[in-house]
């Protein structure tokens, strides 16, 4: 039986890992927001945790590319003489709680879920109520880069070790239709200058073949072409969300085929 003309599935979006190529979800999330389809649902690893927390609080892409582009790194990033990392993280969750006005999760105008990993037990930590700001600090801890984060008993690191693009996570959280974010299936084509760049890809090669070997598929992939910029380098970020554009743009007429299809029941 045909679904009521015009009626959208709830979609979920989520969006993944990759340093700051992740500001290609932002152009994603224009062009989608253009065509009125508009997630139900969001879910987010890394640098997905962060735009997916922003959007659901209510910021606009627009806002977020203009963020984006004036907040250099740092703004985001405080370093510390190492020990369990290179980064504090300190400065990134006052910007994420400035942002976010301090809200809970549960709070936000659309479900939201944020996905961390425990260091100590290895499990997927998936946030979806307390405050967006300490879920999104625990998330975006890449490990050797951030220092790990101490929340509720846990030991926290970047959610992409275990759940690169939480595909599974906005099914589970009620989507009809799910559409996966992917900024990092490509080898990086960035030079690798530093111990950070070392850290980064070391790291990116093991959560993609991870990723690779995930049974769990979303209705749609996005992957932008972002390979060719640096991960941990605050530059280009206008191209990078630009290339956000173009790849969603070229999926619309099949993420509008795979609505129709389940408006008529298929």
């Amino acid at each position: 039986m045909e679904k009521q003309e015009g009626k959208m599935p709830g979609i979920g979006l989520a969006l993944g890992a990759g340093g700051v190529r992740g500001f290609a979800h932002i152009g994603v999330l224009e062009v989608l927001a253009a065509h009125g389809i508009e997630p139900a649902y969001l879910a987010g690893s890394s640098m997905g945790s962060l735009v997916a927390a922003l959007y659901a609080s209510g910021l606009t892409p627009g806002m977020m590319e203009k963020l984006a582009v004036n907040l250099k790194r740092k703004h985001w990033l405080d370093l510390c003489v190492p020990g369990m990392g290179f980064v504090i993280g300190e400065k990134l969750r006052e910007v994420v709680k400035l942002l976010t006005r301090g809200r809970q999760i549960e709070e936000m105008e659309r479900p939201l879920a944020i996905v961390a990993t425990d260091l100590r037990t290895g499990e997927r930590v998936i946030f979806t109520e307390g405050p967006a700001y300490e879920a999104v600090r625990a998330s975006a801890s890449i490990p050797g880069i951030f220092v790990p984060y101490q929340l509720n008993g846990r030991l926290l690191v970047d959610g992409a070790v275990v759940d690169r693009v939480p595909i599974e996570v906005v099914r589970d959280m009620g989507a009809d239709l799910t559409i996966g974010v992917d900024v990092a299936l490509a080898p990086s084509d960035a030079p690798v200058k530093s111990l950070f760049d070392v850290i980064f890809q070391s790291v990116d090669i093991m959560e993609r073949e991870i990723f690779r070997h995930r049974t769990v598929h979303a209705d749609i992939m996005v992957r932008p072409d972002v390979g060719r910029f640096s991960s941990t380098a605050f530059t280009n970020i206008e191209e990078i969300v630009e290339e956000g554009r173009k790849a969603a743009q070229q999926m619309v007429p099949h993420i509008q085929d795979k609505i129709t299809e389940w408006r008529k029941g298929i």
